[in-house]
């Protein structure tokens, strides 16, 4: 269900694994005794009795350690008032140090002067490195028992943690949030591997690497946070917004000017459909950070416009009409109820302004508000009650034009010969009302984009909603 560098691990990947780790040990025990028997502060001193001959005693004793070693036999020692000076040729530079580390230690020796020389002859690498290759071989095959019992406990445990990635339901069960108990048992599944990988380091004495593992997973983790830090922080911000739950599937919401219906919330982007049917992905990481108006989470939602009447009129009997028109209209609430309220005084009328309620789960709250909008209109109509348009007063400087315009003036003030008065409008009746019925066209595009799309989705219909 994550995304794929969360996946199980495969058994191929965890065998090249496994004998790269085996290949380290038997290259650290190959090489641990040398660089113990290197270090000057922890070889003890080589104690020597003092008399006359003290330079021949040093460099006997000197050539008798050399002899008992392998690699040292064709270095030459001559000694002169403590001074040691070592000659001739050494198969590989470590027998070097090896060589200035034993003279050193020999009590008596004031300086050890350095004329070795590293034999380059190719027979002589080839047989220094076969025979390091035959150490190598000799000490495999003596741990070879400890190997094989290493390697059935990093098979066993990898095979536990494959069982125990897989107990999906005993996570949901202990975790109501699926993402969240998807990510717990993928952790679970890495932390049983990781511990019968430890426990085979254990088997086989080689914990050191432990710690050299532990810090190229570090530096390695710290250089992939900074190569792919905008995904990190989009996965880090879903599995929050999972837990904190600020919307649901179908839910109508506003994300910073952003309006739609949420269709789905993948590990980097959460998905939208707008009202003209169009795909609004917006990153998790601005999500979470987002002010987000969610329209859905309480099904009663308030409409509101504002309309002009005449200044000449009655206000409270125009705010009755009004009134009494939403309370007869289907789809408008009894409880909150509607309220119709004095809003401002313009230049040529008054504003009112219209309230009221709308249980989305039942009724479109766009269709309601229009079907609000023409009621009223229709029955300040009906109640003569004067919607009036803007007087605008001019006044010119000219007179042949101010004498035209009294000219005109008397002309319109003249009686107008009289028409017959319109019909009377019917009364506005529940019947003439629109359909106002919730409008399910966004849920069904949502569903069959949720049919069409294979992205895990991380909505969870079961978890808790913020409030």
């Amino acid at each position: 269900m994550l995304a794929a560098p969360y996946r199980r691990f495969h058994l191929r990947g965890l065998i090249t694994v496994w004998m790269m780790a085996l290949t380290l040990i038997v290259v650290d025990g190959a090489y641990g005794q040398t660089a113990e028997s290197a270090d000057p502060v922890q070889a003890p001193s080589i104690a020597l009795s003092h008399d006359g001959a003290q330079d021949k005693r040093i460099a006997a004793r000197i050539d008798e350690i050399f002899g008992a070693l392998g690699g040292l036999d064709q270095v030459e020692v001559s000694v002169t008032e403590g001074v040691v000076t070592l000659s001739g040729q050494v198969n590989a530079i470590a027998d070097e140090q090896r060589a200035l580390a034993l003279a050193g230690q020999i009590e008596g020796v004031v300086e050890t002067i350095n004329k070795l020389d590293v034999n380059q002859a190719l027979g002589a690498r080839i047989n220094a490195t076969w025979d390091q290759l035959a150490v190598l071989v000799e000490r495999g095959i003596g741990a070879l028992p400890l190997i094989v019992t290493a390697g059935v406990v990093v098979v066993a445990f990898f095979f536990l943690s494959r069982w125990v990635g897989r107990q999906q339901t005993l996570f949901r069960r202990l975790i109501r949030n699926p993402f969240v108990a998807t990510l717990a048992a993928q952790f679970a599944q890495l932390g049983v591997l990781v511990l019968g990988l430890v426990l085979a380091l254990v088997l086989l004495d080689a914990t050191a690497i432990i710690g050299t593992l532990l810090g190229a997973a570090g530096i390695l983790g710290l250089a992939l946070g900074f190569a792919v830090k905008d995904t990190v922080e989009n996965y880090i911000s879903s599995l929050l917004l999972s837990l904190r739950n600020p919307f649901e599937m179908n839910d109508l919401v506003n994300v910073d000017g952003h309006e739609g219906t949420v269709a789905r919330m993948t590990t980097r982007a959460t998905v939208l459909i707008s009202a003209d049917g169009n795909h609004i992905r917006i990153p998790n990481a601005a999500v979470f950070k987002a002010v987000i108006t969610n329209y859905t989470r309480h099904p009663e939602r308030r409409f509101s416009f504002e309309i002009g009447v005449d200044t000449d009129l009655d206000l409270l009997e125009a705010q009755s009409v009004a009134l009494t028109t939403l309370e007869a209209m289907k789809g408008v609430l009894d409880d909150p109820a509607p309220m119709v309220v004095v809003e401002a005084i313009g230049d040529s009328n008054v504003v009112l302004g219209v309230f009221g309620w709308v249980d989305q789960r039942e009724y479109s709250f766009v269709k309601v508000r229009s079907e609000a909008i023409r009621n009223v209109k229709q029955a300040f109509d009906d109640a003569d009650i004067v919607m009036p348009e803007p007087i605008y007063k001019l006044r010119l400087v000219n007179a042949d034009a101010a004498t035209a315009l009294t000219t005109s003036t008397a002309a319109a003030e003249r009686p107008a010969p009289e028409t017959p008065a319109p019909p009377s409008r019917p009364a506005n009746k529940r019947s003439d009302m629109q359909d106002v019925t919730a409008d399910r066209t966004i849920e069904s595009r949502v569903e069959a984009d949720a049919r069409r799309h294979e992205e895990e989705n991380l909505l969870d219909p079961a978890a808790p909603a913020e409030l």
